[in-house]
């Protein structure tokens, strides 16, 4: 809603510049309210770490990226990719060698938590398909406002609350995350499916407004118990990795996901436009006018299609690493409660 009322009314550059108050909000109460506290053990950060996984995610988000300027066969964008692929694989091997490492590998080799880092990298990648082509759907073939677009969202969001407190509160702590993960990836899948109905003159309560619901069901019931499944049963001493595993899943997530789907998206909307226009298709009753946006629902059907299969294959492949049955802290590690993660985080997550 604020990101629609800053467009339409200042500037979209004005989503940007409005963090700065958020910003600001956080250092204030940094300095005011944090005390200092020395750390009981030094260590050392993990610099040739944060260099590898850095330049890793560089090289992918920015092959994907450029195969939508380019194409996937330019030396460009396959060498990055492989280049990413490389450097990611040599930070895994340094982090079983650093003395202080970066990601510890004992905190991502339990399954759950495994699983859960995973489901969140995934569920960052495929969400774009609703928020990003959702977004040019409604502005540039509906052509609602920016204030009007932010409003369509709302259901999502009130069914990722409902979702999220129903999976924290009543689910996770009786059936564990594996169905819920699974199942709201599924949810999340078949919206996607539903989406690729949308035409040039659909509307919105008959074409929009039922897969936004089943999304946000699928969303809630897949990061909540994500982000609890996360940080569940780690020793004190690596809460803050595992929590910080979270967020960078979700950051890198929606990097990669934005790339990749945009990517595809612009490659569709060519194949289609290079195929169907001509002098013949203008001449007889076709205008290019009505031809790009012609191209442009195809090249959001197949942005839909490619998230649900990102999100059929999380289902799947989280399903096979998450565990059946309630969540139990292994040994005596001091463990996380089900209920200890806010809804509203993922609602902000997902705004």
């Amino acid at each position: 809603m604020l990101g629609g009322i800053l467009t339409e009314y200042l500037s979209w550059r004005w989503c940007l510049y409005v963090n700065l108050f958020f910003a600001g909000l956080a250092v204030t109460g940094a300095v005011l309210l944090f005390k200092h506290q020395r750390a009981r053990t030094r260590t050392r950060l993990d610099l040739p770490g944060v260099a590898l996984v850095s330049a890793s995610m560089f090289c992918l988000v920015y092959g994907f990226s450029n195969a939508a300027t380019h194409n996937w066969h330019t030396p460009s964008t396959y060498g990055f990719l492989a280049a990413g692929v490389a450097l990611l694989a040599a930070f895994a091997f340094w982090q079983t060698r650093a003395a202080s490492p970066l990601l510890p590998p004992r905190v991502v080799l339990d399954r759950n938590r495994g699983g859960a880092y995973l489901a969140v990298l995934i569920v960052g990648v495929g969400m774009f398909g609703i928020f990003l082509f959702l977004t040019y759907y409604l502005q540039q073939t509906l052509h609602y406002s920016p204030v009007v677009t932010g409003v369509a969202f709302l259901p999502l969001i009130a069914m990722v609350v409902v979702a999220a407190n129903l999976s924290n509160v009543v689910l996770l702590p009786r059936v564990g995350p594996k169905l819920l993960v699974a199942g709201g990836m599924l949810l999340a899948a078949g919206s996607m499916v539903w989406l690729t109905r949308i035409g040039l003159h659909s509307g919105y309560a008959a074409a929009v407004l039922g897969p936004l619901m089943v999304a946000g069901l699928g969303l809630g019931f897949t990061i909540a118990p994500s982000m609890n499944t996360g940080t569940f049963g780690v020793a004190p001493q690596d809460a803050g990795v595992a929590s910080a595993t979270l967020n960078t899943g979700q950051q890198v997530g929606g990097s990669i996901g934005t790339a990749l789907l945009n990517t595809i998206f612009a490659s569709a909307v060519a194949r289609y436009l290079t195929s169907h226009l001509s002098p013949a298709t203008v001449v007889h009753g076709h205008p290019a006018a009505s031809l790009t946006a012609m191209s442009l629902i195809h090249g959001y059907t197949i942005a839909f299609w490619v998230a649900a299969a990102i999100f059929g294959a999380g289902a799947v492949i989280c399903g096979a690493l998450l565990r059946f049955g309630p969540l139990r802290a292994p040994g005596d590690a001091e463990a996380v409660p089900a209920e200890a993660v806010a809804p509203e985080a993922v609602t902000a997550h997902a705004a």
